[in-house]
């Protein structure tokens, strides 16, 4: 019989996020924490299909019967505007040689997936929302950048520019991610980040894996969700 899918809900008044422990990125929103826990079951499948991409297998479970909710937090203000904010309990826990690579592959399916649903739906249109609302493609991929070289300060390194080594340049997102891994190891074993931020307060290892993989997945299946709304 397979152990059930440990979840702990960070909840605040407008909403919840389910939140699977052993899984990172594996984060779903609701209004409330009954909502919450069925988006975390609906993206199972999902979840299991980007973790196959990074070579990680998964099985996740098909009802409730398969979870058990460990713990309750309180969210905060970043809950509050939308993005699972709260660390959990073990996320300052080291990470191991065997658990550094499985949190590298995890976070490696998370930007497959993404790149899957973005080359996917490339001129694609997408929904608006009510009002008109919502990102277009060029401006998802944007933000995620965006955001991904502010987790790589806050992980502590600095995020790598063009070749000519101008500060406006962004490099290629290849050289993004691989100097996102180059941190997450030299963090998770103890040695010196190559290119160090000036981060004052650092996120650690496991906490930037499981919030950079929920950023990624989160828009790749955005993309995918209202590519698929506007074609049908």
């Amino acid at each position: 019989m397979e152990p059930p899918l440990r979840v702990i809900l960070e909840v605040v008044r407008t909403r919840a996020f389910a939140v699977a422990v052993d899984w990172p990125g594996w984060t779903r929103a609701g209004r409330d924490e009954a909502a919450a826990l069925d988006a975390l079951l609906h993206a199972g499948p999902r979840y299991a299909a980007a973790l196959a991409a990074g070579g990680v297998t998964f099985e996740p479970p098909g009802d409730r019967a398969g979870v058990l909710i460990v713990d309750r937090l309180p969210g905060n203000a970043g809950t509050e505007f939308g993005a699972p904010s709260v660390r959990l309990p073990g996320d300052d826990a080291p990470l191991d040689d065997v658990e550094l690579e499985r949190h590298a592959r995890i976070l490696r399916g998370a930007w497959a997936a993404f790149d899957t649903a973005a080359t996917r739906h490339a001129g694609d249109e997408l929904t608006k929302g009510p009002r008109g609302g919502g990102r277009d493609l060029p401006k998802i991929i944007e933000h995620v950048r965006g955001a991904d070289e502010a987790y790589l300060v806050k992980l502590g390194s600095r995020p790598p520019r063009g070749p000519a080594g101008g500060t406006a340049a962004p490099a290629p997102l290849l050289e993004l991610h691989a100097a996102a891994l180059a941190t997450l190891r030299a963090r998770a074993l103890g040695q010196p980040v190559p290119n160090a931020s000036r981060a004052v307060t650092l996120w650690t290892p496991r906490w930037y894996v499981r919030r950079a993989t929920w950023h990624w997945l989160d828009h790749a299946w955005e993309i995918e969700d209202r590519a698929n709304r506007a074609m049908g």
